[in-house]
């Protein structure tokens, strides 16, 4: 592989932030989700897809199904995350995987056999020659700088209390609340139309 910087993905529940590895922040950040059509029959005008990714399936969410692949911080559906990959590698970066190392972040306490399954993904279905997989309050807590910390992670499906040493995140000191962004929004919604 080149010396060209590592790509960085992270999926959360409700947003794919990607960049490449050195950058100040991501290069693109769109919606983590895949839209499949309600009625192909109906889609007329639009160019026969089985499925959208992201913004395209934001923008047509009235005529789509959609489905989160990322539940509470976790990956629940591989073959759409496999998707989100896909668009993230080639529509998003523009970049062939099997030419760039790749970091992936996961939530804390990411059950063992899904780093395994990320990992098997990476390497057998997009060939990276070297593959990372990072907690995403760890990654968070370097970008300041530091090395020791507590991180506050309120995403959009889970919030987590990561407490981190010398930059290992100390998992058996970790509280999760399945309590986080999406539903702040959903509550707020609900009391602008009581």
């Amino acid at each position: 592989w080149t010396s060209s910087p590592a790509v960085v993905i992270d999926v959360g529940s409700g947003l794919c932030k990607a960049g490449f590895a050195g950058e100040d922040g991501p290069i693109s950040v769109f919606p983590s989700i895949i839209g499949r059509p309600k009625n192909p029959q109906m889609m007329v005008g639009v160019r026969k897809q089985e499925f959208f990714v992201g913004d395209a399936a934001q923008q047509m969410r009235g005529v789509l199904t959609l489905q989160y692949p990322v539940e509470n911080g976790v990956i629940k559906n591989w073959d759409d995350i496999e998707k989100i990959w896909h668009h993230t590698f080639y529509n998003e970066l523009r970049v062939h995987p099997e030419d760039q190392a790749c970091l992936l972040t996961e939530a804390p306490r990411n059950p063992k056999s899904n780093r395994e399954r990320m990992c098997e993904m990476m390497f057998e279905t997009f060939n990276v020659p070297g593959l990372y997989i990072a907690i995403q309050a760890v990654m968070s807590l370097y970008s300041s700088g530091k090395t020791t910390g507590a991180v506050l992670d309120a995403g959009d499906g889970a919030t987590h209390i990561v407490p981190i040493f010398e930059g290992h995140g100390l998992n058996h000191l970790v509280v999760r609340l399945n309590f986080a962004g999406r539903d702040i929004t959903d509550y707020l919604n609900n009391l602008l139309f009581e």
